[in-house]
């Protein structure tokens, strides 16, 4: 039973984190807000295009309610339990092919 107890408090703080950090405001996923370094960009590029239309318009929209300083409506906010991790999939095997790569490289060349 204290393991139940351990992963609901995990949760709990998880949410919470996720709704301090006020992205969900303006309708963001989490993998919207990457910061885009290669592996991210790669990742994205890997992204099918109905994906990346979804991710342009999230981040449009985001970028319009912040110049005028307002929010979604509070039902419109991305909620941690629907936030889509879509680019995790291809974030890992992005990371993967690079770790092996340099593992290559490191020791056959």
């Amino acid at each position: 039973m204290p393991i139940m107890k351990a992963l609901a408090s995990n949760v709990a703080v998880r949410r919470w984190a996720y709704n301090l950090s006020g992205f969900n405001k303006f309708g963001l996923h989490h993998d919207d807000v990457l910061q885009e370094n290669d592996d991210v960009k790669e990742a994205l590029r890997r992204l099918p295009a109905h994906k990346v239309d979804e991710r342009s318009f999230r981040i449009m929209r985001a970028m319009q309610l912040s110049l005028q300083k307002i929010e979604l409506p509070k039902e419109e906010w991305t909620k941690f339990e629907e936030d889509d991790r879509y680019l995790k999939p291809y974030l890992e095997e992005v990371i993967k092919e690079r770790e092996e790569k340099e593992y290559w490289e490191k020791n056959y060349y």
